[in-house]
């Protein structure tokens, strides 16, 4: 906000050099011209005014020296260039030196407004003393900036001396030293956020960034909670701007707490501790025109800290994920290196310590033939966390043990405490994996395409370890944990083959059918029916023989035929299937873009002549039918679905839908549902509508039909101040058993607009 605010504020001054630099013949007119006899200057008085055709400078005088080269604007000075504006007391312009000053300025580009006590400086640098800046009009609750000290080098860098921020008239917030190089973005960070959640009491949280250095702002997130203590933790983002060197951008927040509160279990049953924190980092890096460098870290001291504390950002992804790759693209290949580390005691997951992995992108070999390679070199490790530390089970007479390793434990000895200290087990692999496969496309004119596949997977498992952490008794008062194995697999080579082809027909038809209202220019129907089969006959091979830790899981959707696509490669099934597919979509000619789908139904089923066993039983012949269908015949409606169902009897599996209706900034309307046969029912509204120029009216609301009961229900004002904030104040409530609270009133505000 601050480059913004100093940026377009001094393009007006800069305007001014531009125009004395040019070299467009200048007209100066006026009612009246004298000549000064002991300056030497001609005085032009009267509706004075100099323009060269784009620039038109009004004032009450107009002093000409043509032997120092100046130029000098005096009383209701208004400089006028596009849609800017300027007014001052006196500008003055050295022409040859292109260099001026100015007094009493008042300057703007909407939606700025500045004031400055003087400007002076060249086309190259220019300083303002004692500048206010404002965003919008001048109002009490407009963004406003001041500083003794602004230095501006157009189009390079802003650095300011003695600043100062905030909003109307009240400038708390100092920034002492400050230096933006003005190629790259400043993203400044303000948040306010305050209320009421039973479950945390009344609370007020605020965060800030203020920019400390080129590229870094720093700053830190604070939140008072009546019913809990106060967090806080540094924050801060950074940033290079493309084009440069290196390419370079990531944030970093983090969070600590005593909690007095009432913490209840996590996720495995355990107490939450006291003490409780987080630590969240992501970084890209762009190092060559080949080569990116990407991390992330989520550190959580227990697994509801964020559930918690930062419920807007656990419920979008609930399980931390952290990791480091590095990637390299050539020109047809890519070379990564991946890494994925488990900093978390209490979520399983699939660590790779690390990955190397080699792709080959499709490639003519000539003849038609077209192959692909990968190939790749990991170590795994897993370790099962379900049924660690259960502390709490364990009840008993005997005096409480402390157990090696977990000093902040206290275990009572007794067999039970033998069963619960047990951990699932930690399973260990090194695998080498390599993938090759030949296609020959054969295509006859553009509506037909087959194209037979054959391919070949090896896989190497060596150093396969399975252990388990048990307890060890070493004296009646005293345990020991330690790491006992349970199973070394030897090493193992499987070698797997697949056959298969893919197959589409491509058709279509066109109508001449217009219609204004819907703004159809015209109907085109694609029709592309597809034969997709795959052949794997020992994909399950050395089941028994392998650590299964790249395992399937669970997924309603169509997974990936190939035997190069499977992800679960330690935990594959015997595939001999056929999948069909029609791929309908309805267009209509766009100005814009060419074309704009208007309907879209794309139906798939897979055919197995081999079926594997579940857990619920056999495979069944056929498969579900999975239908996705979209509609969005204007802009202020769109409807989607996806259902899935069982052919043999027509029993609806799973049904998500959502319907949008929208009239621009008026109001808008979500209705939308999610349906799993035994597990999901439920139905969710979001909806706005605009009162007027200031409120708008806002709701929330999710019914779980199975419990028969509103799992949320929100009701909201959003309030517009200046144009500048977004106040919103909303009411929640909850029901059913959950962590979070059952009432809860917040109030926030943010930035809008700039």
């Amino acid at each position: 906000m601050l480059r913004r605010f100093a940026l377009v504020s001094l393009l007006s001054i800069a305007a001014v050099l531009g125009w004395s630099a040019e070299s467009r013949p200048l007209n100066i007119e006026a009612d009246s011209a004298e000549l000064d006899g002991k300056t030497g200057e001609r005085i032009l008085r009267g509706h004075a005014q100099a323009s060269d055709g784009v620039t038109l400078i009004t004032a009450d005088e107009i002093r000409e020296n043509s032997a120092a080269e100046t130029i000098t604007f005096a009383g209701r000075v208004v400089f006028t260039r596009a849609e800017i504006r300027l007014l001052a007391d006196k500008l003055t312009v050295q022409r040859r030196a292109q260099t001026f000053t100015a007094e009493r300025v008042r300057f703007g580009v909407h939606p700025y407004y500045a004031e400055g006590e003087t400007a002076s400086g060249t086309f190259q640098e220019i300083t303002v003393t004692r500048a206010v800046v404002t965003y919008g009009e001048p109002g009490p609750w407009q963004p406003t900036f001041k500083a003794d000290k602004v230095i501006y080098s157009p189009g390079q860098r802003l650095r300011t001396e003695n600043a100062q921020a905030g909003i109307g008239h009240a400038q708390p917030l100092p920034f002492p030293k400050f230096s933006q190089n003005l190629k790259e973005p400043l993203v400044s960070f303000a948040s306010l956020n305050g209320g009421y959640r039973s479950s945390l009491g009344a609370f007020a949280e605020a965060g800030l960034h203020l920019p400390t250095a080129a590229n870094l702002r720093l700053g830190g997130d604070l939140g008072l909670y009546s019913s809990r203590g106060v967090m806080f933790g540094p924050s801060g983002s950074y940033g290079r701007t493309a084009g440069e060197p290196s390419d370079t951008r990531g944030y970093f927040r983090t969070g600590y707490i005593n909690d007095h509160g009432d913490k209840k279990s996590d996720v495995l049953g355990r107490p939450v501790p006291e003490n409780r924190g987080y630590v969240e980092w992501q970084h890209e890096q762009k190092l060559t025109d080949q080569l990116s460098l990407t991390a992330q870290l989520n550190w959580w001291k227990d697994s509801e800290i964020l559930r918690d504390f930062r419920p807007r950002a656990f419920f979008p992804v609930q399980t931390p994920d952290t990791f480091v790759e590095s990637a390299y693209a050539g020109s047809n290949f890519l070379v990564s290196l991946f890494a994925r580390f488990q900093p978390n005691s209490f979520n399983r997951v699939q660590e790779r310590l690390p990955e190397l992995r080699l792709d080959l992108l499709p490639t003519a070999i000539g003849n038609g033939l077209i192959e692909r390679f990968n190939a790749s070199a990991v170590f795994l490790r897993e370790t099962q966390v379900a049924d660690r530390v259960l502390s709490a089970r364990l009840t008993t007479t005997n005096p409480a043990v402390p157990v090696v390793g977990v000093p902040s434990l206290n275990w009572e000895y007794s067999p039970a405490a033998l069963r619960y200290l047990s951990s699932g087990p930690e399973y260990r692999s090194t695998r080498f994996d390599a993938y090759y496969s030949l296609e020959r496309p054969f295509a006859y004119q553009d509506w037909f395409a087959f194209t037979p596949v054959a391919g070949a997977r090896v896989t190497r498992y060596t150093q396969q370890h399975e252990t388990q952490v048990v307890a060890i008794p070493l004296s009646s008062r005293r345990v020991v944990l330690v790491d006992a194995p349970l199973a070394d697999r030897p090493a193992y080579t499987r070698a797997l083959g697949e056959i298969g082809f893919d197959t589409a027909l491509r058709t279509s038809a066109t109508w001449d059918y217009k219609n204004p209202l819907w703004k159809i220019d015209g109907l085109r129907h694609l029709l592309t029916p597809k034969l997709s089969y795959r052949y794997i006959p020992e994909a399950a091979k050395g089941a028994n023989r392998i650590l299964p830790i790249d395992r399937r899981t669970f997924a309603t959707y169509l997974q990936p035929l190939g035997l190069g696509n499977q992800r679960n490669i330690d935990d594959l099934s015997a595939t001999n299937t056929l999948r069909v597919g029609f791929d309908n979509t309805l267009q209509t000619r766009d100005p814009v873009y060419g074309s704009r789908d208007l309907l879209s139904l794309n139906v798939a089923n897979d055919f197995r002549f081999k079926r594997n066993p579940t857990a619920t039983g056999p495979e069944r012949r056929v498969s579900e039918t999975h239908a996705e269908f979209a509609f969005a015949p204007a802009n202020w409606v769109a409807v989607d679905v996806y259902q899935s169902f069982a052919p043999q009897s027509l029993t609806l599996r799973e049904f998500n839908s959502g319907i949008t209706l929208r009239d621009g900034d008026a109001w808008s309307f979500r209705f939308s549902n999610n349906f799993l046969r035994h597990q999901i029912q439920d139905y969710q509204l979001d909806g706005r509508v605009r009162i007027n120029e200031t409120y708008e009216a806002l709701t929330r609301l999710h019914y779980d039909a199975r419990r028969r009961r509103f799992n949320e229900q929100a009701y909201g004002l959003a309030q517009n101040l200046g144009n500048t904030w977004l106040v919103s104040y909303i009411v929640s409530l909850y029901s059913g058993p959950r962590r979070e609270s059952h009432f809860g009133l917040n109030i926030q505000i943010e930035a809008r607009g700039f």
